[in-house]
C-alpha cells in the first residue's frame, strides 16, 4: 500500500540513520564522527577492508564509494534483509512506535488474493516435487542426473515434474478445496470460452519454480521433455503475481550474494543459472523467457554498479547483447553500466563449466568487456571505410550513440572516449595514411618537448608552458602496453606510475581508475599500493616523491625516471604541463586496460582450440587476434597519445 508521506518523515526523524545501520555494521572509531552525524563503516553490501560506508545522519542517507549503494533506513532494510518496501516500512514503523494507517479496502483486498494465489503456488510446487521424486519422476531424475543436477540440486532449487495427464494438477488442487477460478488466475490450468474442458498448462515438463524476491513462489518455467513439443521452454503466463518483466530467476539468493562477489551475473536460461550457482557463482542470475527488460536492468543495478551480461556467442546471442546495449545508453549513470562476456558459438555456461570448470568461466568473467568496447566494436568490426562517405557515417553512427547516453556527465565522457577512437581508427583506416605528425616540420613536431625542456631548465618556480595541443608519448611506449611480466619494469607500467608521482592531481581526479589499475610487475605493484595507502591516510605527510623516498624506493624510482626519460615520455616528468600529462595518462590507461583484457582473451581462446581444434574455436582465436592488430595499427596511427600543435606555446 501507498503510505503517506508525513508518516515516512516521521518515523526517519525518530530513528537515526546510524541506529538502523548500526545493527548490521560496525562503525570506523578513526574516521566517524558521531557528534557531527558522520559514520563511517565497511560497507555491509560488499566485502572490504578499509571503510569507504558513510551514513549521514542529517541527511538521513547513506553511501558507499566503493561500491555505489545508496540510499535511507527504507532502502537499507529492503536491500540487506531482502524485504519489499511495505514490510521494510512496517518494521521501522513498530521500532519508532508509530502506528500506521490501516490499508485501504481495495488495498487490502488485493494483499489478500495475492496471498492466496501464492498459496496456490506453493501447493503446485510441492505437488511437482513429489512427482519427480516418485516412481513416474525415475525417468526425469535420471535426464536431471545426465545435465548435473543431481538429488542435491533438485532439492536446492526445487526441481519438479509434470506428468503427460491432462488433469493431475488440477485434480490435486480441486481436492485441497482451490477453486479453478484460483487455478487460472495463477496460470496454471488453461481454460477459456472456447475450450470445453480446462486443463493443466504444464504437462511432460521438467518444472523450475520461480520465485520473488520475497522468496514467494509465483511462477513456472517448464522445459519440454518430449522433442516433438512445440516449445521447448514454456513459462507462467502473466498473473497478478508474475510479471515477467519484473522478476529474475534466482534472484533473492543473487541479490544477496552479489553483496560479497561485488558484481551480479545474466545468464539467459534456468539450466545455466543452476549450473553457475554449484559452480561457486551464486550471484547469477536469468531472464524469464523473455529478452532482458528496462525494469530487470533496473533490479541488476540495484544489486551492483557493473553487472555482467553472459551471452552466447552465436549470432542470436550477439544480436541479445547489442539490443541491451541500446537500451542501456539512455538510462547510464555515474557508476553505473554493464559489462559482457560473450561465449565461444555454440557453448552456453553449463557446457563451459562442465567440460573445462568453474575457472575457465572465472576468467572468462573476470575479462568481460565494458559496454563502450562492445559498442565501438559493434560500429567497426564489420564493414569498409574506404571511402569519405563511409567514414562520415561511422562518424555520425558513433555521435548518435554518445548523444542517446542520457546522463550529461557520462554522455560528455562516452562523447570523448568514442571521438578518441573515432579518430585513431580512421586514421588508421584511411586510403594512403598520411598522419599529421608526418605532415609537420620537426621544429613543430618538438614544440611540446622542447617547451617542457626548457621548463626544466628554468626550474619549478618558472612559469610553465604548455602547447596550444597535448603532445604524445612515445611509440614505443605504446607497443609496450602489451609486454606483460618478469622482473624488468614494463615501460607502460612504468609509465602510469611515474606520471602520478610527479602530477598528483591526476591522482585526486582519477583515484577510482588508480586503484583498479592492474599492474604485472610486482615491484610496480608493490609501489602502487604504498600510493594508494598514502591517499588513504588523513594526514598525508608531503608528496608522493618524500612518502616513496621514505619508504626506501628511491633506488626504484631512479630505475623508472630514467626508463621513462630513456623512452621519450616526458609528458610523465617533473615540470611536464599536468593537462598534457593527464590526457596522455588516460589514454595509456586505455590501452593497457584494452590490451590485458585481450590478451586473457586470446589466452582462453588458444585453450579451448588445443582442447578442441574446431571451426568456431579457430575463428573466435582469429578474431582476438585481429582486435590486437587493431591495437597495434592505432598506436602506429597516432605517434603516441596525442599530437603537439603547429601553433605557438601558450603561456599559463
Amino acid at each position: 500500500m501507498r503510505y503517506p508521506a508525513s508518516i515516512l518523515d516521521e518515523i526517519r526523524n525518530r530513528l537515526p540513520l546510524s541506529q538502523v545501520v548500526g545493527q548490521r555494521v560496525q562503525w570506523d572509531r578513526r574516521k566517524t564522527q558521531a557528534a557531527k552525524g558522520d559514520f563511517w563503516a565497511c560497507c555491509p553490501f560488499h566485502g572490504e577492508k578499509t571503510p569507504s560506508f558513510h551514513a549521514d545522519d542529517r541527511r538521513g542517507r547513506y553511501h558507499c564509494f566503493g561500491c555505489g549503494k545508496d540510499g535511507d533506513i527504507f532502502t537499507f532494510l529492503t536491500e540487506t534483509d531482502g524485504v519489499s518496501f511495505p514490510e521494510a516500512v512496517q518494521r521501522l514503523a513498530d521500532d519508532a512506535g508509530i502506528p500506521l494507517p490501516a490499508p485501504d479496502a481495495q488495498s487490502e483486498a488485493r494483499e489478500k488474493r495475492q496471498a492466496s494465489l501464492a498459496e496456490v503456488m506453493e501447493a503446485a510446487s510441492l505437488f511437482f516435487e513429489a512427482e519427480l521424486h516418485s516412481t513416474r519422476g525415475a525417468n526425469v531424475r535420471a535426464y536431471l542426473e545426465g545435465r548435473r543436477m543431481g538429488a542435491e540440486t533438485q532439492k536446492r532449487f526445487r526441481i519438479g515434474y509434470a506428468g503427460s495427464s491432462r488433469n493431475a494438477l488440477k485434480q490435486h488442487l480441486a481436492d485441497k478445496g482451490i477453486s479453478q477460478e484460483m487455478m487460472a488466475e495463477a496460470g496454471l490450468i488453461v481454460t477459456g470460452d472456447d475450450i470445453p474442458v480446462s486443463f493443466d498448462r504444464f504437462r511432460d515438463r521438467v518444472i523450475f519454480p520461480i520465485a520473488d524476491f520475497r522468496g514467494r513462489i509465483v511462477g513456472f518455467g517448464g522445459r519440454a521433455l518430449s522433442p516433438d513439443a512445440q516449445a521447448k521452454y514454456l513459462n507462467s503466463p502473466e498473473t497478478p503475481l508474475f510479471q515477467k518483466g519484473s522478476l529474475l530467476y534466482h534472484g533473492r539468493e543473487a541479490r544477496a550474494a552479489s553483496r560479497g562477489a561485488g558484481t551480479i551475473i545474466v545468464v539467459e536460461g534456468y539450466v545455466d543459472v543452476i549450473a553457475m550457482a554449484m559452480a561457486g557463482f551464486e550471484h547469477t542470475v536469468a531472464p524469464l523467457g523473455t529478452a532482458l527488460t528496462e525494469r530487470q536492468l533496473r533490479l541488476l543495478w540495484r544489486m551492483a554498479p557493473e553487472p555482467i551480461l553472459c551471452f552466447d556467442g552465436d549470432q542470436a546471442g550477439i544480436r541479445a547483447a547489442h539490443r541491451v546495449m541500446d537500451m542501456a545508453l539512455p538510462l547510464l549513470e555515474p557508476d553505473r553500466s554493464i559489462r559482457f562476456a560473450l561465449l565461444p558459438d555454440g557453448v552456453d555456461p553449463d557446457d563451459l563449466i562442465g567440460s573445462a570448470g568453474p575457472e575457465a568461466m572465472r576468467q572468462l568473467l573476470d575479462s568481460a568487456t565494458p559496454l563502450v568496447e562492445m559498442l565501438w566494436e559493434r560500429e567497426t568490426t564489420s564493414g569498409r571505410f574506404d571511402t569519405p562517405e563511409r567514414r562520415a557515417g561511422l562518424e555520425k553512427r558513433v555521435q548518435d550513440l554518445a548523444k542517446s547516453v542520457g546522463h550529461e556527465s557520462v554522455r560528455r565522457h562516452y562523447r570523448e572516449a568514442l571521438d578518441q577512437r573515432l579518430s585513431a581508427f580512421l586514421k588508421a583506416d584511411a586510403p594512403a595514411p598520411s598522419p599529421a605528425s608526418a605532415r609537420r616540420t620537426p621544429f613543430q613536431r618538438r614544440r611540446g618537448f622542447e617547451d617542457w625542456r626548457s621548463a626544466q631548465s628554468r626550474g619549478p618556480t618558472t612559469p610553465r608552458y604548455r602547447a596550444a595541443e597535448p603532445t604524445p608519448f612515445s611509440a614505443g611506449l605504446l607497443r609496450n602496453v602489451r609486454q606483460a611480466g618478469g622482473t624488468t619494469p614494463n615501460l607502460a607500467e612504468a609509465t602510469l606510475l611515474v606520471t602520478i608521482i610527479h602530477h598528483e592531481s591526476i591522482l585526486h581526479q582519477h583515484l577510482d581508475d588508480f586503484l583498479t589499475l592492474e599492474l604485472d610487475n610486482r615491484e610496480l605493484d608493490a609501489l602502487r599500493r604504498v600510493i594508494v595507502s598514502a591517499v588513504a591516510s588523513d594526514e598525508p605527510p608531503g608528496s608522493l616523491t618524500t612518502v616513496l623516498t621514505d619508504a626506501g624506493h628511491t633506488p626504484l624510482l631512479q630505475r623508472l625516471d630514467t626508463l621513462v626519460r630513456s623512452s621519450g615520455a616526458w609528458q610523465a616528468l617533473e615540470g611536464a604541463d599536468d593537462a598534457d600529462a593527464e590526457e596522455a595518462w588516460m589514454q595509456a590507461l586505455t590501452l593497457h586496460r584494452r590490451s590485458r583484457a585481450l590478451h586473457k582473451e586470446l589466452a582462453q581462446a588458444e585453450a579451448a582450440y588445443a582442447g578442441d581444434m574446431s571451426e568456431p574455436n579457430f575463428a573466435r582465436m582469429v578474431e582476438i587476434q585481429r582486435q590486437l592488430s587493431n591495437v597495434d595499427g592505432v598506436e602506429a596511427s597516432i605517434d603516441g597519445f596525442g599530437q603537439a600543435s603547429g601553433r605557438q606555446a601558450q603561456e599559463i
